[in-house]
């Protein structure tokens, strides 16, 4: 298991892995199309398992998001605390943080190829994809992507922080273990019950923090009473808090492109990125996903790809449970088609990356995909918003005793990948829950 979460030239995401759990997702209505989310089930979560894409939520998703505690000069510190970039020095990046970032230098294979077009088409060469500040907005352009890999190894928040810390005394690591519901007692958490090697498991806590995922936080709220009343009766289960969990979902919509290059084994599967004027980013993964999740293999259709993602999408989605039974999995329909903006702007994507792919090279039909950035399962907002399920210190709204603190609470997808934003959250959750 350990080589699997380490080894950052494979996603171990596969249908063979024993780390991750696989959901079934609606991406459109019309058509209906279902596609497949994966999720790191292992400690680190779904950090310990992603393509080692860390790169920070921007400025002005902070801005826009208007929470108190949550501005850019609120999260800067925490984003330099968690990071050691080995590239970049300077106020906007931090040198003692345990997880290691760095950008890839020299290109070859299908990167090569990429970032030799977007240059030839006259987008600019972004050095610093995390260099952005509110004064100092960063430009559309092509740039390496910041890497939480070292030497070909996935450092995760796992393993940074979590794995260090197992011989202190006051922190206990029980593992195998699935949490089913969280317990009540006049609208305080008081423990949790789960299910574990030897059978059932119940703890106790005064404090009791959520960091499922925004899957399993959203599915384990739901099944503990907290959640829209009508989702929760139809699934037979009790309501202790009336909350918009899973109303309004947000996720990267993705259109995936094959292309006819050569597949560059051995390295990340995104090492460059191209940011446009109009809100995509466009990503060329350096061989086919078959490649990327299974291993390398012999199938001549698994090719390397080219993926058109909308960053800031208008079209939100739902995460509901159908049944007070934890082992059934939640329905989750991302709804990518309900805005005809978001599908005009992933259409024009696309023809932009059949540009950057030259007219000499076969490219595949786009086909509907997801970024797999799922978030605002249990949004973040402040008092007075209909929408928040958490307040601005993440503690869950009508109960005491209980927070969470993952994907969950972003209020939206942010503009780049979120993995480094919700490292970043967790760090500065952390003063919340002890203070």
């Amino acid at each position: 298991m350990s080589t699997q979460i380490t080894d950052a030239v494979r996603m171990p995401i596969g249908t063979a892995s024993s780390v991750v759990r696989h959901f079934a997702a609606t991406l459109t209505d019309e058509p209906r199309r279902v596609g497949h989310i994966m999720r790191g089930a292992v400690v680190g979560g779904s950090g310990a398992v992603n393509g080692g894409y860390f790169c920070r939520a921007l400025p002005e998703d902070f801005q826009s998001w208007s929470i108190p505690g949550w501005s850019w000069a609120d999260v800067l510190p925490h984003f330099l605390a968690v990071e050691n970039d080995l590239d970049f020095v300077g106020p906007l990046h931090g040198s003692e943080g345990p997880i290691l970032v760095r950008r890839v230098s020299e290109f070859d294979g299908c990167t090569e190829t990429f970032v030799n077009a977007a240059t030839e088409m006259g987008y600019p060469w972004v050095a610093d994809l995390n260099g952005a500040a509110p004064d100092r907005p960063l430009s559309a352009g092509i740039g390496a992507v910041p890497l939480n890999i070292d030497g070909g190894i996935r450092i995760g928040p796992g393993g940074a922080f979590l794995q260090p810390a197992l011989d202190r005394p006051n922190l206990t690591l029980i593992a195998d273990t699935r949490i089913t519901r969280i317990r009540f007692d006049r609208g305080i958490a008081i423990g949790a019950d789960g299910i574990g090697p030897d059978g059932p498991v119940q703890l106790s806590a005064d404090r009791i923090v959520l960091c499922a995922g925004a899957i399993g936080s959203a599915q384990l709220l739901m099944l503990s009473g907290i959640g829209p009343e009508e989702v929760l009766v139809g699934a037979g289960i009790p309501v202790v808090q009336n909350a918009p969990v899973g109303m309004g979902t947000s996720d990267h919509p993705e259109w995936v492109l094959p292309v006819n290059w050569t597949p560059t084994h051995d390295l990340p599967p995104v090492e460059a990125i191209l940011t446009t004027p109009n809100g995509l980013e466009i990503r060329p993964y350096t061989r086919g996903f078959g490649a990327m999740t299974e291993g390398q293999g012999v199938d001549p259709a698994d090719r390397p790809h080219i993926g058109v993602a909308l960053m800031h999408p208008r079209s939100r989605g739902r995460l509901r449970i159908v049944s007070d039974e934890p082992a059934v999995a939640p329905v989750i329909e991302h709804r990518y088609d309900s805005d005809p903006h978001d599908v005009a702007m992933l259409s024009a994507g696309a023809e932009l990356a059949r540009e950057l792919a030259s007219s000499s090279t076969e490219v595949g039909h786009a086909t509907w995909s997801t970024s797999q950035h799922l978030c605002a399962t249990a949004p973040m907002g402040s008092d007075g918003d209909a929408a928040a399920v958490v307040d601005e210190r993440c503690r869950v709204r009508g109960v005491d005793g209980l927070w969470v603190v993952d994907g969950s609470v972003l209020p939206t997808v942010t503009g780049r990948g979120p993995h480094a934003t919700i490292v970043m959250l967790g760090h500065r959750a952390a003063e919340f829950v002890v203070a």
